[in-house]
Formats: structure tokens, C-alpha cells, sequence
């Protein structure tokens, strides 16, 4: 797949920083538009363009897999993949790279440390949201929720215990012919981690808002400034962050959504009712591991504060809630991460 990207050097506080840049160094950024159908942004300092734009290739490369492998949409030449996965169900076991089951292992287990939260095996559900989202954005006047029914019966092909997975043969098999695996909720971010793992130090990674350090920006420590958005748009950041080497991560309703009679429906279901979370606007996770702060920013997004600060707590994480009356909670050391 052609690389699509723009490289420039970065000026803004935001970028760079609260220091200038070593003496021989640049700041570079690239952005593309080829992966997990948003925009990922990598930013590093080097000291000519043309170091950056091997390094960022390298890490474009490893992300590229990674869209591949978990594409539920796409056929690729060669390759297994989730969709691979999904059109056997019901069928027969699919040998699938390590990747794949490495991912799915990690699923399980966010799965049932998010009380069932994150199921990624609601693809059922997720794919009649899907399809009546796109509908709605494409006529916005004939715009429609799911059937209640439709999203009852996919509701009861969602268990876990119908993906089996066997390492030893790297196979997976879906036994319930009407069970569909998406991994949006984690795979952005799960993605980004096993990218910044293998990138220099010293360089952001942004998939999609999944943003990970790998280091600070320069030998002094100077630490990157990550902005958090505001769901009622602006120029603004509700705060901005200092990151040397953790992963931060935002779920929120402001950007996969459509209108239905005047009501905006956003992407992040809530297994229990089968409905989007109406709870938060917008949750922030700041995680050492990027695929874990993925899923805790959905959790986090659909339990109750009390429920989510305690599961934070739990997994060494620091959180942000944006409620839809304009209120901010916070886990106790989220502050300290605060630049301003």
C-alpha cells in the first residue's frame, strides 16, 4: 500500500515542547492517512530529514501490518486476517499469524479485567451500529437507529467462550457461526505500543489520538506536550500533558457519530443496554502500556465514575472524565501530568 504522509518542522508549544531543540537537530512530523482509517501522526528530532523519513517509514511499516492484520473489512493478497477469522465462522479454524492471537490473548484478558466492558467479540452488535451510522451520514434525513430486535438477537452471539483460540496450532476458530470479532476498541492503541517498541527513543506516535513516547523528545529530558481535545471544538485543549514515556489515550462521543432526530448516537456501545454510553462526553487515560489505556478509555467511558476511578486505580492508571454537563473528575495523581 502507497504511503500516504507530509513532513514539516513543528513550531507550536503544543509540538515542541517547553524547550528549544538541540543544537543539530531538527523536529520532523509525519502524518499519514493509510492507517486504521484515521489520521496517525509521528513526530520526532533528528538531525536531517532524510534520517526522519527512514525512521518513520520503519514505524509506518510496523503500524501497516498491523492495520492489515486486524482489518475486519478488507481481503489483503497472502494474508489472514480478522476478516478471515469472521467469514469462517462456523466453519473452521483459521491459521492466522502470531500477532493475531497475541492480540486476541490480550483481549480476553482486558475483557475480564473491564467486568465484560470491552468485549471484543461484539461484532455483531458493532456491525449493525456500523451500518446504520454510515447510512445516516450518507442521508442524513432518512437517518435510523438499529432494530431493537436486530440488536437483541446479535446481543446473543457474543461470548467469549465460542472464540477459541489454540497457540500451539496458531489457529482461531469462531464455533458460533453468528459471532464477529472487532477490535477497534483496543486495536489503535495495542497497535501504537508494538510500534513505539520497536521505534528510536525520542520519537511521539498519535494513532488516531492513541499517543505514545518513546522517550523524551532530546538528552536533556525535555518531555513531549500532548493536548487533550474539547468535544465542543475550539481551538483550545481541555489540558495538555507532559509525556516522556507513557502512553495517553482519549475516548469521547465527538467524532464517529450521526444524528437521529436531532440526537447524536456516537460509537462507543454500552454492552448492557446495547445503546452508546450517555455518561461522559470524553474519558483520558494516561497508561504505561498504550493497548491497555486503549481498553481502560472505553471502560472508563462506560462505567459510572466511581466503578471506572477504582478500575484505573486498579491497573496503575491515571484518568480524566468529562461529564456532559461540562464537569471534570479526576484519578488522584492525573494532575501531576498537567503542563496546563
Amino acid at each position: 500500500m502507497r504511503r500516504i504522509f507530509a513532513i514539516g518542522l513543528l513550531v507550536s508549544l503544543l509540538l515542541t515542547g517547553c524547550a528549544l531543540p538541540e543544537r543539530g537537530k531538527q523536529q520532523h512530523q509525519a502524518t499519514f492517512l493509510d492507517l486504521f482509517d484515521t489520521v496517525t501522526t509521528i513526530s520526532g528530532m533528528t538531525d536531517s530529514e532524510e534520517n526522519f523519513r527512514q525512521r518513520v517509514g520503519q514505524i509506518h511499516d510496523v503500524l501497516q501490518r498491523y492495520h492489515q492484520l486486524f482489518d475486519i473489512y478488507n481481503e489483503y493478497p497472502g494474508l489472514n486476517n480478522l476478516k478471515t477469522v469472521n467469514d469462517h465462522a462456523g466453519i473452521g479454524p483459521v491459521q492466522v499469524d502470531t500477532e493475531i492471537i497475541r492480540l486476541l490473548l490480550d483481549c480476553r484478558e482486558y475483557d475480564e479485567l473491564t467486568g465484560h466492558t470491552v468485549n471484543v467479540a461484539m461484532g455483531s452488535v458493532l456491525e449493525l451500529w456500523h451500518e446504520a451510522r454510515t447510512a445516516g451520514i450518507d442521508d442524513p434525513e432518512h437517518a435510523a437507529l438499529p432494530e431493537e430486535a436486530a440488536l437483541r438477537k446479535a446481543a446473543a452471539h457474543t461470548d467469549w467462550a465460542a472464540v477459541e483460540i489454540d497457540e500451539e496450532a496458531g489457529t482461531v476458530f469462531l464455533t458460533d457461526s453468528e459471532l464477529r470479532l472487532d477490535v477497534g476498541a483496543v486495536a489503535k492503541g495495542w497497535s501504537a505500543q508494538r510500534a513505539a517498541e520497536a521505534a528510536p527513543e525520542g520519537f511521539l506516535i498519535s494513532v488516531g489520538g492513541n499517543v505514545c513516547a518513546t522517550g523524551p523528545k532530546d538528552d536533556s529530558g525535555t518531555p513531549w506536550v500532548v493536548g487533550i481535545t474539547d468535544p465542543n471544538g475550539g481551538s483550545g485543549y481541555l489540558h495538555t500533558l507532559y509525556n516522556r514515556d507513557s502512553a495517553i489515550v482519549t475516548s469521547g462521543d465527538y467524532q464517529r457519530y450521526y444524528e437521529v432526530d436531532g440526537k447524536r448516537f456516537h460509537h462507543i456501545i454500552d454492552p448492557q443496554n446495547l445503546y452508546p454510553a450517555e455518561r461522559f462526553r470524553s474519558v483520558t487515560v494516561i497508561c504505561g502500556d498504550s493497548g491497555l489505556a486503549d481498553a481502560l478509555s472505553t471502560a472508563l467511558f462506560i462505567l459510572p465514575q466511581p466503578e471506572g476511578k477504582a478500575l484505573a486505580k486498579k491497573c496503575g492508571a491515571e484518568a480524566m472524565w468529562l461529564d456532559t454537563e461540562g464537569n471534570r473528575f479526576y484519578t488522584d495523581g492525573f494532575e501531576d501530568w498537567i503542563c496546563q
